[in-house]
């Protein structure tokens, strides 16, 4: 197969992949005897043919491809369609799922959701309750507005217990000051992704915690999805999320960039060519 790799210089999560993920000895095998890799650098001006044969810029075809997030993969099978995507940095266990989801052939039949659901983790003991937020609001969960406009734009936090990442989350991006002062511009909501709270979606629709995030279709947490005033999906960050990160998307959607630039890619790429 064919894997398409989306880079940038002095990208700390491109670092991390090439000096953790892919220094692992059976990762690292598993890319090179399945995958042709070709790297795009998303700032060059570059001309390269995609898989149909069209002819545009390393730059053109991160836009074109929603390359919001460095890393990226775009993972092609052998007939060239393409089995997955990959949007940002994911941590070891997670990426070498998303390897034998597409090498093994399973992205034919089931969501890579579903595929990660179905690994069988030790029994819990212990467990915590979810990390607690001053600005989360309470239930129930009204998040509707498909028929009157919300004050503010929605965050909404997927997470579960148990979640080292979830906790990373809170003690740096979520401790910062600057963090605190943007959130507050949010209306913001914490679900657990494996509990059955009933919640009233942005878009009307009555669905619990659970089911809602199946439908979203996302496998890593934490996740954050954000939503527009009239409840309509913007971007989600559902990666691995630093400050630098995080700060730079809730800019994108309380400027109201995204009405402008259609994806994060493309606002980073006007913001840089104002210079």
């Amino acid at each position: 197969g064919l894997a398409v790799y989306f880079g940038q210089k002095d990208c700390a999560y491109c670092k991390a992949l090439m000096e953790i993920n892919l220094k692992i000895p059976d990762i690292k095998n598993t890319m090179r005897k399945n995958f042709d890799v070709i790297p795009i650098d998303i700032w060059d001006s570059r001309q390269v043919n995609d898989i149909e044969g069209v002819s545009l810029t390393e730059r053109e075809y991160s836009i074109r491809e929603k390359t919001n997030f460095t890393p990226s993969f775009i993972f092609y099978d052998v007939d060239g369609n393409i089995a997955l995507r990959l949007r940002g940095y994911y941590p070891p266990y997670s990426f070498r799922a998303a390897l034998r989801y597409v090498v093994e052939g399973f992205y034919k039949e089931e969501t890579l959701q579903a595929y990660m659901e179905r690994a069988d983790p030790p029994g819990k003991f212990d467990l915590e309750d979810l990390n607690s937020q001053p600005f989360f609001e309470r239930p129930p969960y009204a998040l509707d507005r498909s028929h009157f406009k919300a004050e503010k734009p929605l965050i909404v936090f997927f997470e579960q217990k148990n979640c080292h990442a979830c906790d990373i989350l809170h003690t740096e991006p979520l401790g910062n000051p600057n963090v605190l002062d943007l959130i507050e511009k949010f209306d913001v909501v914490q679900l657990d992704v494996e509990a059955d709270d009933p919640v009233l979606t942005p878009a009307g629709e009555n669905l619990t915690a659970r089911k809602w995030f199946e439908k979203l279709g996302i496998f890593y947490t934490p996740a954050l999805v954000f939503f527009d005033r009239s409840g309509k999906e913007i971007i989600r960050l559902d990666s691995v999320t630093g400050l630098h990160r995080l700060q730079g998307v809730m800019r994108y959607v309380l400027s109201d960039a995204y009405k402008k630039y259609p994806t994060y890619l493309e606002y980073r790429f006007g913001r840089m060519d104002a210079y």
